[in-house]
């Protein structure tokens, strides 16, 4: 998730530095450039838990693709500190293939815990099943899987995302007149935010004849990814009045596209994204964006509660929903500088 959590020089500096991190992360695939966590990767087995009796834990991230991202990880990387959790942690470069072998390489390392946010929904269970053999509990964080046992994990900690895609579109429904012709930026495909808010978005609009998505593409929830395709749905549908995007960064690099043409975005093309992070919210307060659906990333306090009481044996609910609200113009220039990422 990018450095652009806050306004402030302290947390932008700190961000700059995040910024190295995955760098380094993207190149070695193991955090050992950030002091709170311990390398990861094959090991000699270790043990179940550290010498001085700390819950261990192995995170598997998705990435670093945008903004919400880097908070996400700085909240479970600051969370851990918090709560004494040593924190073994991957960075799987928007690969299912190298979250697979993260988790193995926690199973063989004997974690206390193991956490992920699935790429995308599909493919886990041989792995997964590994774990529960292990007898070591796992817990999903921010996305779904999309499996019919759901003996394989202990609970899932996120967002709603068929209901901020339901939020997307009844602002839309509700404040524009028709005929719309909508192009869709995507998330990653077969991702569960991709998948929901597409499907929320849909639901909502759909007692609207007048509302049409004319063009539905991926851009990987990456600000690039959203620039490119916003480029090619300028070339093949001129006549676009809405972008919904997937997130703010997609949003964003869909703004650098339709500056680029020549149009104003926010007027000539209405914009609706999904994050809340704080590049989107200046944007928004600039009336660049024109609706944001908040998805909170910081769940890093949460994920050590459970973590705990999961450690313990203790029964936690199978669905953990996270509270979030959302933003227009105005509210966004009220709250920015009181945001937190």
């Amino acid at each position: 998730m990018t450095p652009i959590t806050s306004g402030r020089q302290g947390i932008t500096a700190r961000f700059a530095l995040e910024d190295a991190v995955f760098k380094k992360i993207a190149t070695t695939g193991c955090a050992l450039a950030l002091a709170t966590l311990t390398a990861c990767g094959a090991g000699d087995g270790g043990s179940k838990a550290s010498a001085d009796g700390k819950i261990v834990m192995g995170f598997a991230q998705v990435g670093a693709e945008s903004g919400w991202r880097t908070a996400n990880t700085k909240s479970v990387v600051e969370a851990a500190g918090t709560a004494g959790v040593e924190l073994k942690f991957s960075d799987a470069q928007q690969k299912q293939e190298n979250q697979i072998k993260a988790i193995r390489s926690y199973i063989q390392q004997k974690v206390d815990v193991i956490a992920f946010s699935p790429v995308v929904e599909t493919g886990w269970d041989a792995v997964l099943l590994e774990a529960k053999r292990a007898r070591i509990p796992v817990i999903l964080t921010d996305r779904a899987i999309d499996s019919t046992d759901t003996s394989l994990y202990k609970t899932f900690l996120g967002s709603d995302f068929t209901e901020e895609g339901r939020k997307a579109g009844k602002w839309l429904a509700e404040t524009v007149n028709g005929p719309v012709d909508v192009a869709e930026i995507q998330g990653t495909t077969g991702a569960a935010p991709a998948i929901d808010r597409q499907k929320g978005f849909k639901e909502a609009i759909a007692r609207k004849s007048d509302i049409r998505i004319v063009a539905t593409q991926s851009g990987d929830f990456t600000r690039a990814g959203g620039k490119q395709v916003m480029e090619a749905l300028l070339r093949s549908h001129p006549d676009i009045d809405v972008v919904y995007a997937h997130n703010d960064d997609m949003g964003l690099g869909a703004i650098e596209a339709i500056k680029a043409a020549g149009k104003k975005p926010g007027t000539d093309i209405k914009i609706i994204t999904v994050d809340a992070v704080e590049a989107g919210m200046v944007a928004l307060a600039n009336g660049e964006i024109n609706y944001i659906v908040e998805c909170n990333p910081l769940l890093g306090d949460q994920l050590m509660d459970l973590a705990k009481k999961v450690v313990k044996g203790e029964s936690v609910p199978e669905r953990v929903v996270t509270e979030e609200t959302t933003f227009t113009t105005e509210q966004a220039k009220k709250v920015l500088k009181d945001r937190k990422y």
